[in-house]
């Protein structure tokens, strides 16, 4: 076992991470890139536990810091993951500043930011200081879809990694070797979630997970009128905002609770005076969180949508491989015959518009309803 087993299908990027570990003087700063799923903040923090590791190979998942680094306890090793829409730039000058000391027991003051183009321009420009004039022991490691999502200057900054989506049987493997996912289950999973390895870990281990994106799939079936459309997007928001709300409340418990016993909560629950300020700063942020997660939700749900005329159109075209969604063979054998490409086109078109529509803070229900209606007509 190696702090390396994480990263799954990406042989070349373990291979150039591990030869920069055990070079001794890694660069400053570096961006780790790839498609949703292809497990860009698994990387990175591989490569950080492989930083901090006294082993050789570096990396070795044995050592103590290996397991720190892995369990985010790490004195050396500071995880970023913005709750909310956006990352400030209050919060990034705070960051900048803690990132600046001395490592206390480690080899580096690793800084692992996920998701660092949630941050605003001005958290940017004060990224872009930190990473111009970096201490000598710093090293951050920054985690995007793309390249471009970040400031041109930051990006020239950083040393690129970029991830591939690993292959679907590199991440049933995975499911099965690590997870203890019999076979069929985990091909099943992995080819459903399109190799994105969060998502297939989920669908092959949670029933209501796999319950729920079946009743996505369902919808094509369900829109036989304008008013059958109208009540599928209603009830596929719906779904979208009862998972979001699962998810966080499960969150924020154990937040609070946290928090709450931080800051000297009393064995009859009462807070000591002072500590208002810190629980409403945790609320808001949390109430920021919530409304990212409901749009991932969604945009989970709309590309599951996606993925059910992504293989109509792969059988109307007559291409090869295997469909995402192999149990609806038939199903979809049927609506591949009963239309031409053009209409799934337009289809796959409606859902990616609907993407950015809420994506860009629009309705989700218009934008859903909007959609739906799209899919009806072709």
């Amino acid at each position: 076992m190696s702090v390396w087993d994480d990263v799954v299908g990406q042989e070349s990027v373990v291979d150039g991470l591990l030869r920069a570990a055990e070079g001794g003087a890694p660069a400053h700063a570096w961006l780790f890139t790839g498609p949703p799923g292809s497990g860009r903040s698994a990387a990175a923090r591989a490569f950080a536990a492989a930083l901090q590791c006294g082993e050789v190979p570096r990396g070795c998942g044995h050592c103590a810091s290996c397991h720190q680094v892995l369990q985010g306890t790490h004195a050396d090793v500071e995880v970023v993951r913005p709750a909310g829409l956006s990352f400030g730039v209050k919060e990034t000058r705070e960051l900048v500043l803690r990132a600046s000391s001395s490592p206390s027991g480690g080899r580096w003051q690793i800084v692992l930011f996920e998701d660092a183009d949630r941050a605003t321009e001005a958290a940017a420009n004060a990224l872009l200081k930190a990473i111009e004039e970096p201490p000598p022991r710093t090293v951050w490691l920054l985690c995007t879809p793309s390249p471009e999502d970040l400031l041109v200057t930051i990006r020239s900054r950083c040393r690129l990694v970029t991830l591939r989506t690993p292959p679907v049987p590199a991440v049933a493997a995975a499911l099965v070797q690590r997870d203890g996912v019999d076979a069929d289950t985990a091909r099943e999973a992995a080819r459903a979630a399109q190799g994105h390895v969060g998502r297939a870990r989920l669908l092959a281990t949670d029933a209501e997970a796999r319950a729920r994106r079946a009743e996505v799939l369902a919808l094509p079936r369900r829109l036989t009128g304008v008013g059958p459309a109208v009540t599928a997007a209603d009830a596929l928001v719906r779904a979208a905002e009862a998972e979001a709300k699962a998810e966080a409340e499960s969150l924020n418990e154990a937040e609070t609770s946290a928090l709450r016993q931080a800051l000297g909560e009393s064995a009859k629950g009462r807070m000591p005076r002072g500590t208002a300020g810190a629980l409403k700063e945790l609320e808001d942020r949390q109430k920021s969180r919530a409304t990212r997660v409901k749009r991932d939700a969604l945009d989970r749900a709309l590309l599951d949508l996606a993925s059910y005329y992504r293989d109509v159109l792969a059988l109307q075209l007559g291409a090869g491989g295997d469909l995402v969604n192999e149990p609806l063979a038939a199903e979809l054998r049927t609506a591949a015959s009963a239309g031409a490409p053009e209409a799934t086109i337009r289809r796959l078109d409606a859902i990616m518009a609907c993407r950015e529509r809420v994506g860009a803070n629009v309705n989700p229900l218009l934008a859903v309803e909007e959609m739906t209606l799209a899919l009806r007509t072709g």
